[in-house]
This record gives structure tokens, sequence and C-alpha cells, in this order.
């Protein structure tokens, strides 16, 4: 049975993922920094799949090395690395002071840098999904940081998708308004679908679970950045 390492796997979409990827037969490598995970680890197992759960903070540069080494220890045959975990601060490019610049590259880039690394080194075969965001192809700098992270994390996909290819594929998703915002209610997703998305509507999580599930299944992918916004990036 493969294994799939999910950084970021305790909330939110990391939590729909591990869950899906359960489902789908994987025993679960459920990387997390802060989040309460112990309901979400029996709900797990009750799919009957291995689930161990792995504390790291992954903005220590020797955190992806032990990551994979404790994963690959005590679980055998990792296949699936999703690069999930990131954080989202507002500020303008002016506003953005130093600390929260450093502390978005280390988690959002670097992290995904270092554990891609390490990934195609130890695994013979396998993908590699990463989550990105849809505005990556905007230049809205509200968000100046995350969305400079998440940038760098588009190009480090297709640039490990040409070299880690054949025995490794690498994609990935792009959510648009799928959940909201941290301190947000559903009245802010409303407004915003309709505002930005020309489908006019939010996404629902499945439609990221789908997405994963499809990129895992097709063979004949990568180096694709797969985006589920409705086509919001389009405006």
């Amino acid at each position: 049975m493969s294994t799939a390492l999910i950084t970021g796997g305790g909330r939110r979409l990391g939590k729909a993922m591990c869950l899906k990827l359960a489902s789908m037969g994987y025993n679960i490598a459920l990387h997390y920094h802060s989040s309460p995970i112990e309901d979400l680890v029996e709900e797990i197992r009750s799919l009957g799949v291995k689930c161990l759960p792995f504390r790291y903070d992954l903005t220590n540069t020797r955190a992806a090395g032990e990551l994979l080494a404790e994963v690959t220890e005590n679980l055998p045959s990792l296949e699936l690395l999703i690069n999930n975990a990131s954080i989202f601060e507002r500020a303008s490019v002016k506003e953005t002071s130093d600390r929260l610049l450093d502390s978005h590259i280390e988690l959002n880039l670097k992290a995904p840098y270092r554990l891609s690394r390490g990934f195609a080194i130890l695994a013979r075969k396998g993908q590699i999904v990463n989550i990105i965001d849809g505005n990556a192809v905007k230049n809205n700098s509200a968000y100046g940081a995350y969305l400079v992270s998440k940038k760098g994390l588009m190009g480090l996909t297709t640039m490990t998708a040409l070299e880690f290819a054949p025995a490794i594929r690498v994609n990935a998703i792009a959510p648009g308004l799928i959940l909201p915002p941290p301190g947000e209610g559903e009245g802010y997703m409303k407004k915003a679908a309709e505002k930005r998305v020309p489908l006019k509507r939010e996404g629902d999580i499945k439609d990221i679970t789908n997405a994963l599930e499809f990129l895992i299944k097709n063979e004949f992918i990568t180096g694709q950045i797969l985006f589920i916004d409705g086509g919001e990036h389009l405006r």
C-alpha cells in the first residue's frame, strides 16, 4: 500500500485531501504544526489505512529532511507528496516587513523546494502535487509576500516536472474561492464570487479533492497547473 505525505494536513484543504487519499487506499503521513489532529487521525484510520502524525515546523531549515526521513522509516512506499502547508497574511509590498516576507518564503516556497528535492532523491517513482493559488497569475500586491511565494511555487512546479521526469510527475492545483479567508464568513464568498468569478458562484472543497484524484490517476499529465476557480484567473 502506497503512502502519501500531506503537509498542513490537519485543517481546511489539507484535512479534506487526507480523507480523500485515505478513501483511495493511501496510508497517510499527516504533517501538522499546531492544529489539533487526534480526531482526524482516528477518522482516517477508520477508513482501513494507516495514519501517523508528524509534527514539524517547516520554517526550520532542517525540518524537511527530518520529516522525510521519519516518514520513510515508519511508513513504507512513499509515492505521493502534497505540498499544501502555507501561511496567508495581508500586507502590500510597501507594508511587508522582513519578518513577514521571510516567514512566507520559508513555509510557502522553501519548504516545498526542500521536500520536493528530498522526495526526488528518496523515491524511485511517484508524484508531487503543489497547492498554489488561482491568483498566482495575477499581480495584486495586497498580499505581497504570499503572492510572491505562490508565484515561486508555480515556477518550481514546471521546473521540477521537467527535471524529475519520467519517474516522478509534478503538477499543481490552484484553488479559487473554495473556502473563506480567515476572519471572513459566507457573505464574503457570495459577494466575491458575484464580482470576480465568471461562473458566478464559489466552489466546493470536493472540487479540489476531485481535481487531486484526477491528477493522480491520469498518468500522462505533468507540469500542469490545474485552476479550480470557476474561471477567475481569466480576468
